[in-house]
């Protein structure tokens, strides 16, 4: 059954207007969509979501079932916002309408109850989080996972694709609440966490702090600290998304620190709007937030004495590039490593399909907008795909691994911090 065709509150519709006033209809934005790419429709546009969107706002387009398909439909990769002259902010305007689109109740049905009770009850939750990967570990030891894939549900069995083997206890153990800075001090930074970072990407985390650690910096580890909120307002949950952004805010409110530094791309662009989430409390917060790649070009790395004999293709993360405006510094940095080569390759920074979890929800446009990707990437054939976002590394390397390419997804700072030991 579909839900009835709504009316958005006349704040949000205000708020709605307000951010669609700056498109001046160029269609700039239109060869760097990803769903435009790949439907040629212009509904399924940046410009044309804008004119849907300026139709519900002035009421005369209802929130129906219509607009919220083509608001999820989105993947969110604001690669309209670098292309448009305008300065369009499309993100936050796209996540308005999907949390209009959710108050309205224009999402419904199981997948949608499983979706919010991950995002809300799990993933923010360390030790829920941590039994969940578990046993997912469990089943990857024993097989089990492989064994019960022909009785799993379609959806299921794709999202096991896409889950990346879980690592060690070790690699997974928490780090330290200090690690001290080496060498001549040159200053003290905080470090981000996150949810499922830890879990996943433990190495990632352990690599990033002994690479801080090597060019002279203290780091301290906030243990207040939690998920981001990112994955939360990409599905349309404004509200708890902003609850966990305080929690942030508040934890790392007393540290005194040159920067707050983030390794996970998606992470980072979501703190750096805490500002506008949380207006009057979060701009502090915001102007403190560093991706590690941007941390590190600024300050000047300290050269590497090691080498890694091998190429390397850069890929940008969407939320790096786009959200954040960093796009050079990775490759700097990669650049200093000696005798790792840098393979540039035709599609580097168009999205990927990860979308947070868009290649769980709308799995056959994820995989249609990755083949160009692998495509762009088989023509390289780099031994490293190197991308600085976890879900990009996960879709990524299942990817690759579909394609029977050789090279391996891993983050920037894995191939420094190999350089350094």
């Amino acid at each position: 059954m579909t839900p009835p065709a709504s009316t958005p509150s006349s704040g949000a519709r205000g708020a709605l207007y307000e951010r669609t006033l700056d498109c001046v209809h160029c269609g700039l934005c239109l060869p760097v969509c990803p769903t435009y790419r790949e439907t040629g429709r212009e509904i399924s546009s940046p410009r044309g979501r804008i004119y849907l969107l300026r139709g519900v706002a002035e009421g005369r387009v209802p929130l129906s079932a219509a607009v919220a398909e083509e608001a999820y439909l989105c993947l969110g990769c604001r690669a309209c916002e670098t292309a448009c002259p305008s300065g369009v902010r499309f993100g936050s305007l796209i996540e308005l309408a999907r949390a209009e689109v959710d108050r309205a109740g224009l999402r419904e049905g199981p997948a949608l109850r499983l979706e919010r009770a991950a995002l809300r009850h799990v993933v923010p939750h360390r030790r829920r989080l941590r039994m969940l990967t578990h046993l997912l570990a469990l089943a990857q030891r024993t097989r089990l996972d492989l064994l019960s894939l022909p009785f799993l549900p379609a959806g299921l069995r794709e999202a096991h694709a896409l889950a990346p083997r879980v690592p060690s206890l070790a690699a997974r153990r928490r780090l330290p609440r200090r690690v001290p800075a080496e060498g001549e001090r040159r200053g003290r930074v905080a470090f981000f966490v996150g949810c499922v970072m830890p879990e996943f990407f433990g190495g990632v985390h352990r690599a990033t702090v002994r690479v801080l650690a090597k060019n002279g910096f203290e780091v301290v580890i906030p243990r207040r600290q939690g998920c981001c909120g990112a994955l939360q307002a990409h599905a349309g949950d404004a509200d708890f998304a902003v609850g966990l952004a305080r929690r942030n805010v508040a934890a790392f409110a007393g540290e005194q620190v040159d920067a707050i530094v983030v390794n996970s791309a998606g992470c980072g662009a979501a703190m750096r709007e805490a500002g506008e989430w949380l207006p009057g409390e979060g701009e502090g917060f915001a102007a403190r937030v560093r991706d590690v790649c941007e941390f590190l070009d600024a300050v000047g790395l300290r050269r590497p004495e090691g080498r890694v004999d091998a190429t390397v293709c850069y890929d940008d993360p969407c939320h790096l590039v786009h959200g954040q405006k960093v796009g050079d510094a990775p490759r700097r940095l990669l650049a200093r490593v000696e005798g790792l080569a840098l393979r540039p390759h035709d599609d580097p920074t168009s999205c990927c399909g990860a979308a947070g979890i868009y290649n769980l929800t709308h799995r056959e446009m994820s995989q249609a907008v990755l083949a160009r990707k692998l495509d762009s990437l088989a023509a390289a054939d780099p031994d490293f795909v190197a991308s600085g976002n976890p879900g990009c590394l996960m879709q990524l390397a299942a990817g690759l691994a579909s394609r029977g390419l050789h090279a391996r997804a891993v983050h920037p700072i894995e191939l420094l911090d190999s350089a350094y030991r």
